[in-house]
């Protein structure tokens, strides 16, 4: 599921993992503060399995109620690219990405249930946050 992200003129200032709730907390400089659940932040990866190789559109990844994050690895000082429970590790998520993640949460969540209804998936997981 391919997004588009702006630039943004700030950086987190904290990263935190609740793996309790599997919830990855994240603070920015400008005051916001998101908390995004592990299965969101999975099913939004930009890695070249998710979005497709040359733009060709990659698989719904459903299926996906119980991943957790078990690492997170940074890259740079731009990105993080979190070791989520299933093996899924190529993912990187910038902090534009994480920031559009986080702003526009609702919207989001309702497009991936949207489309993994219409995928024929029942999702058991509430995932809010």
């Amino acid at each position: 599921m391919r997004l588009t992200t702006q630039p943004i003129n700030c950086q987190p200032t904290e990263i935190k993992l609740h793996q309790v709730s599997n919830i990855l907390e994240i603070s920015f400089a400008d005051g916001s503060n998101f908390k995004l659940p592990c299965e969101y932040l999975r099913v939004y990866s930009q890695s070249a399995e998710a979005v497709g190789h040359g733009g060709e559109g990659g698989q719904l990844p459903i299926g996906k109620e119980n991943v957790s994050i078990t690492d997170i690895k940074p890259v740079g000082n731009y990105a993080i690219i979190p070791v989520f429970s299933d093996g899924h590790d190529s993912g990187i998520y910038t902090w534009e990405l994480l920031y559009k993640l986080g702003a526009e949460y609702e919207t989001l969540w309702a497009a991936y249930l949207n489309d993994a209804k219409a995928a024929a998936h029942q999702h058991t997981s509430s995932c809010h946050h």
